[in-house]
């Protein structure tokens, strides 16, 4: 069965995907449309083009491209808001899966444009009865689709899938436990770019408190970008430099490093956070993750005993989880154990291409093979307002 993903570009969080669904079926094509930005390049998101057999850049190769894309069996398409790529495939009602994150993510009041309701009918809504199926890259994604009244009951769980490294769990969690008691203070670790939206200034004000509170830590804070330097002022105004260090952006690999050798991980993005892979990464790292609901991947990832979850920009129950952790290291550590193994047998690249590849000859055999959870399971349509509350039940059945 030939296969073909086509986005904007890839990056660390797709290769592992994309090798696994290569491996399992070398009909398996991705076609970059653009080239990556300079930001996402000297954060390390850049990929060995020679190395990826599977790789095509449209740009460089646009006939041979086009050819792929109206040839293939299926084409998986995401990350990319020019619609001329499918145009063909589309009207001649050949199977297309698109990959998405939310269509609202600054608020679904937004719905209400018309001009905006115009272009999603012709893009999405108008496809409702074709063979047009949605991944939705992040637990709000459905809700957004279902306000246009596309894709019913063709919406399924989706994500992004980051290395996922084999660990000695025990042996990783023997050593954290093991620096924490010599220094006698908890590390924290915050990543990310340095914006509003991510609310990166959670991790200082913690600091301030942590410290207030008479509990010794050490906050990480690898990244950079529009707040360095008030973040940076921040940690001077309030004293705090001997336990906040910025480290810059670093590369993949060596963010990791810094994950296994943190306790816990500050996840504090809000709704305007589609997926969130850094979450994917500190999970497998065995942090204990202290996650906003907001971001796409959390309620996703949440299984009641693998994080903890506050509602979406509060503060002070941000705190409250994080002092709670701190206070209860058996819990911080089974956390991290808990949240190694989601990553491990559950959401990783591995499970994602096969599932994905059993999905899609379902498809060309005329039926959907959903799963009962996880992976590729019917995504439920929950408002965002309401997800919060929704988890707090979930974890309690």
């Amino acid at each position: 069965m030939k296969v073909t993903f086509v986005s904007n570009y890839i990056n660390h969080h797709q290769i592992p995907f994309c090798d696994a669904m290569y491996a399992g079926n070398r009909d398996f094509s991705f076609v970059q449309t653009e080239p990556m930005e300079e930001e996402r390049i000297k954060m390390g998101w850049g990929a060995d083009r020679e190395s990826l057999a599977y790789l095509h850049l449209f740009y460089e190769e646009e006939a041979f491209c086009r050819k792929l894309i109206e040839e293939s069996d299926v084409v998986l398409f995401g990350g990319v808001d020019e619609e001329s790529y499918i145009e063909k495939r589309l009207r001649d009602k050949k199977p297309v899966v698109r990959l998405s994150e939310r269509i609202y993510k600054s608020g679904q009041w937004k719905m209400i444009s018309p001009r905006g309701l115009i272009q999603k009918y012709k893009d999405h809504t108008c496809h409702r009865k074709d063979p047009v199926y949605l991944l939705c890259c992040g637990a709000y994604v459905a809700s957004d689709f279902h306000l246009v009244r596309a894709y019913p009951e063709k919406m399924f769980k989706w994500g992004y899938f980051p290395e996922c490294k084999e660990q000695d769990i025990e042996a990783l969690l023997a050593a954290k436990r093991a620096r924490r008691e010599a220094e006698g203070r908890v590390t924290l670790i915050w990543a990310g770019r340095f914006i509003d939206w991510k609310h990166p200034e959670f991790a200082i004000l913690a600091g301030e408190r942590l410290k207030k509170d008479g509990i010794d830590f050490k906050i990480t804070m690898v990244g950079g970008g529009a707040m360095e330097e008030a973040l940076k002022t921040m940690v001077k105004e309030k004293k705090l430099s001997d336990k906040v260090e910025f480290v810059g952006f670093k590369k993949p690999e060596e963010v990791r490093r810094y994950m296994e050798n943190s306790d816990i991980h500050l996840f504090t993005s809000d709704y305007m956070e589609g997926w969130g892979a850094v979450l994917n990464e500190s999970m497998n790292s065995g942090c204990a993750p202290v996650c906003d609901c907001g971001p796409g991947a959390v309620p996703f990832l949440y299984e009641g005993d693998n994080m903890c979850i506050y509602p979406c920009r509060n503060f002070e129950k941000f705190y409250e989880e994080l002092t709670n952790l701190i206070q209860n290291p058996d819990r911080m550590e089974k956390m991290g154990h808990s949240a190694y193994f989601t990553i491990h047998d559950r959401w990783n690249a591995k499970v994602a291409a096969e599932r994905l590849q059993g999905f899609l000859e379902g498809l060309m055999k005329g039926s959907i093979l959903s799963q009962k959870q996880g992976i590729l399971s019917p995504a439920e349509v929950i408002a965002p307002g309401k997800m919060y509350r929704y988890l707090q039940n979930k974890s309690k059945m």
